[in-house]
């Protein structure tokens, strides 16, 4: 960063629109560290501590998936909060489970603390996107979530080598670990109460209001997507390290290895992948990935290899969070601002209705036939979810809300648009992102 440079950042940081990026930028980044500490160790935690089942896998993943599938309840029971203070409210959730994840010695001693982080988690996964389209324009939602994910990836990489560093010389143990991601969690929860009011990275003069459930026949392609993406990957998720620990005898430094590889990946590639979004759309970037999930998943299935193992298990976690925002940024295109928020906790809901069902199902049939078996079902998923990529098309599926949202916004524009209105456009503080941006890499 040159010196001239530094002056310019620290004046953005004082504007709303700066504020909310540093703010949510610190959320993310703690939060990033400390799911992705909490999910390097629990398969190793369960299986050597309290002694878990493959079955037990299943069936542990489910009962955390409940409160995911109840979040279009919860969300619209706490619809009048604003979304800065139920997005901290559900860290402080988080910070409580994750902490008092360390003191469990069985299934049903480490379940209540499933459900209580499971319930803070659920609703940071909708809030975080809502938050992070308000800082930007449509146009721009690809590039500005790519960079979010970049922050949260960076804090998932932190996690890998302390994690890493601390179990290898002996400086960490299960329960220091749960208490680290705990912190960490509230430290985001603190930092997000402030997050300014924004709407296309304009300040409000209030919160935006939020209707308490959104079920619309307009958004059903968008449901689809989620419901299917929930049944492949709570598959993975409750499978996939289980088999490099119980199959291969992975451990937490080997687990770890391979969790900072993907991790590093992700924070170099994560904003050119959120520009690729923005340029050639999301509905080709969906095909892409899920013909990525079908490889990944058939290689994990049928080749008894761990090398093999370990590439597609990078492979497919790397591109797994390309799904839920590329579904984001096409919701984002055909529904109204309003209905954004409510929107992502609908699908999300719809997501988890299957993620509670296939794990459990799953669990039983490893009950009596290999582990491969569960991956195949994952891939038929993926597979399914491709085609219902191939029917998108945002700017010919856009809800009525949305048609007259657009047309309300577009008078005013026309009303005072003269030869310096484009000049005058190109300097809102959406645009100054851009330049933000410039400025760090700068």
């Amino acid at each position: 960063m040159s010196g001239a440079s530094l002056p310019r950042l620290l004046v953005w940081l004082r504007t709303p629109l700066g504020r909310g990026f540093a703010l949510l930028g610190v959320a993310t980044l703690t939060t990033g560290f400390a799911m992705a500490s909490q999910q390097n160790i629990v398969a190793n935690y369960f299986e050597r501590e309290l002694g878990l089942s493959g079955a037990q896998f299943g069936y542990i993943t489910a009962i955390r998936e409940v409160p995911g599938f109840l979040l279009i309840f919860l969300t619209a029971l706490f619809y009048r909060l604003s979304l800065p203070i139920l997005t901290a409210g559900a860290l402080l959730l988080l910070s409580v489970g994750y902490t008092l994840f360390g003191v469990s010695d069985s299934f049903w001693t480490v379940a209540p603390w499933v459900v209580i982080s499971s319930m803070g988690y659920h609703t940071w996964l909708q809030t975080q996107y809502a938050l992070g389209l308000s800082l930007t324009t449509e146009a721009r939602s690809g590039g500005t979530l790519g960079r979010l994910t970049a922050v949260n990836n960076a804090g998932a990489l932190a996690a890998m080598v302390v994690v890493f560093s601390g179990f290898h010389f002996g400086w960490l143990t299960f329960r220091s670990s749960f208490v680290l991601c705990g912190l960490m969690a509230l430290i985001a929860a603190t930092a997000i109460v402030s997050f300014p009011h924004l709407r296309d990275g304009e300040v409000q003069a209030k919160a935006a209001t939020r209707e308490p459930i959104v079920l619309r026949r307009d958004y059903r392609l968008y449901y689809l997507l989620s419901l299917l993406d929930g049944g492949r990957q709570q598959i993975f998720f409750s499978f996939g390290l289980w088999v490099l620990v119980h199959h291969y005898g992975m451990g937490v430094p080997a687990i770890s290895a391979v969790l900072i590889t993907v991790t590093a990946f992700s924070v170099v590639a994560g904003t050119w992948v959120g520009r690729m979004i923005d340029r050639h759309g999301e509905r080709q970037m969906l095909a892409f990935v899920n013909v990525g999930y079908i490889v990944a998943l058939f290689g994990y299935a049928l080749i008894d290899n761990i090398g093999v193992a370990v590439f597609c298990y990078v492979i497919y976690s790397f591109i797994f969070p390309l799904s839920a925002m590329g579904a984001a940024i096409y919701l984002r295109k055909i529904a109204p601002v309003a209905d954004i928020a409510p929107s992502l906790a609908m699908g999300l809901t719809m997501q988890h209705a299957s993620a509670i069902a296939v794990p459990v199902a799953t669990g039983y049939v490893l009950n009596f036939v290999g582990y491969q078996i569960p991956f195949l079902v994952a891939a038929g998923f993926a597979s399914l979810t491709f085609l219902v990529t191939r029917r998108l098309d945002p700017t010919q599926q856009k809800s009525a809300q949305r048609l007259a949202e657009d047309a309300a916004r577009n008078r005013p524009a026309v009303a005072v648009a003269g030869p310096s209105a484009a000049g005058r456009l190109e300097r809102t503080p959406a645009g100054l992102v851009e330049d933000a941006a410039a400025t760090i890499s700068g």
